[in-house]
């Protein structure tokens, strides 16, 4: 073998040695993501179905609420419906928009006092310096009547969900929605339930409490009375805050009538019903405003036997998906038996009419967002006036009319009335409209 070829030869088997004892390379690392071609096509999901993540933004409701005053009992009633509501929409996870927007609801509020003049500076506060995005009314047809001139002359969407005076609603507002029955139709109902009890009442006594919504109801009431034929024999106001009936009791003693119509809020009510007992005042029947359906009316024992109150619900009615379709109607939200089961699991007693309202309250903003897939305010407005809905409370829709825009056109009233169980225990039964019964109405003693 000559020198070059073996001088070849041994650098080739060097290299070789070499190769085999370098430890290998890492492989390379791609420094930007595989292209979407590079997967197998069965594992791609269309890039259409990736919804959009959104952060939850808070939707911001004020009012307020009568911690103290007059109104106490039935504000802190409907706050607690609107309570519910509130926990209800959270676990769900908020309210939902079609682009994947989800408000989170949170409650501003603040102790008016039962006060008006409270109620025109809170709310001016609400908006003016909460910046909240909607309100909800305050309690009491009085207090939502200065609620509402604030939240109009601020172009600020009000639900009200605690008044039912026919006169705030006939300004032409256009930002105001009535959820309650109004008042001038508060007690045609009861009239109605008196004369097929007992045909026989001709002498009718009207005592009323001389604030807006009481007004508002006997002005409903008295060209009511008249076309049935009715006698008027005594027609009287008391003051807010009367607690010494004696003057008006003694009138309507004087007067023989055979019936008493009237009242005004819980506390002159329940004190009302209270003296005709003590005082023995005989007649057949009684229908007063609030006070009846509130269940610590039956504090006053057998002072409330026979008593029959108007109400915007009852346990016992029957608004269901069922009456929804047979009525051609939408149903949303909670089934009733749902509602009260989760009321009293909360607050470990049974709602009354004014804890309904709350809920509903809340209910029916949440169903107006879902519809107008907005919160802007002029769409949120279009919703609510297009409104025509059942839900556990009740049937709601809204007049457009010019004058009495955003005024309660559907939902109808209930009436009950204290009666004794085979145990001898007080208790509400619906007696009126017959529809709707549990019992049959009974004649005072």
């Amino acid at each position: 073998m000559n020198r070059k070829l073996f001088l070849t030869l041994a650098l080739i088997a060097v290299l070789a040695i070499s190769a085999a004892c370098a430890p290998a390379p890492a492989p390379a690392q791609p420094t930007t993501a595989p292209a979407a071609t590079s997967a197998p096509a069965a594992t791609q999901a269309p890039a259409a179905t990736v919804a959009p993540t959104k952060a939850p933004k808070t939707l911001l409701v004020g009012f307020t609420e009568s911690k103290t005053g007059a109104q106490n009992v039935a504000s802190k009633k409907q706050v607690e419906g609107l309570n519910l509501w509130l926990d209800t929409v959270k676990k769900a996870g908020g309210i939902k928009l079609k682009d994947g927007t989800v408000y989170i609801p949170e409650l501003k509020s603040y102790d008016d006092q039962s006060t008006a003049d409270r109620v025109q500076q809170l709310y001016t506060q609400l908006i003016t310096s909460d910046k909240v995005d909607f309100l909800i009314s305050p309690y009491s047809s009085t207090l939502v009547k200065s609620a509402a001139i604030v939240s109009e002359q601020n172009s600020k969407v009000m639900l009200t969900v605690g008044g039912a005076d026919d006169a705030t609603m006939e300004q032409g507002f256009k930002n105001i929605y009535q959820l309650y029955t109004p008042g001038s139709r508060y007690l045609i109902g009861a009239v109605d339930a008196m004369l097929k009890l007992d045909p026989t009442i001709k002498r009718v006594a009207v005592v009323n409490e001389k604030d807006s919504f009481s007004v508002s109801v006997v002005a409903g009431l008295l060209p009511y009375l008249k076309e049935k034929g009715l006698e008027v024999v005594v027609n009287e106001g008391y003051d807010t805050g009367t607690t010494d009936f004696s003057p008006f009791i003694n009138k309507i003693s004087a007067a023989t009538p055979d019936a008493i119509l009237g009242g005004g809020h819980l506390p002159d009510g329940t004190t009302f019903a209270k003296q005709l007992k003590e005082k023995n005042v005989a007649v057949r029947f009684v229908s007063l405003l609030v006070a009846p359906p509130e269940p610590t009316f039956a504090d006053i024992g057998d002072a409330a036997l026979g008593i029959v109150g108007p109400s915007q619900w009852e346990a016992q009615v029957t608004y269901s998906p069922e009456a929804a379709k047979t009525a051609n109607l939408p149903f949303y939200g909670p089934i009733n038996k749902d509602f009260i089961a989760a009321y009293l699991a909360k607050y470990n007693a049974p709602p009354s009419y004014h804890s309904a309202g709350g809920y509903a309250g809340g209910l029916l903003l949440q169903k107006v967002i879902e519809d107008a897939d907005s919160i802007d305010p002029e769409k949120i407005k279009a919703a609510l006036d297009k409104t025509n809905v059942m839900t556990f409370y009740g049937v709601v829709q809204f007049s457009t009319d010019a004058k009495s825009h955003g005024k309660q056109v559907a939902h109808t009233m209930v009436y009950m009335q204290w009666q004794k169980d085979a145990a001898g225990k007080l208790v509400a039964q619906v007696v009126w409209p017959l529809t709707a019964k549990s019992a049959d109405a009974i004649l005072r003693k």
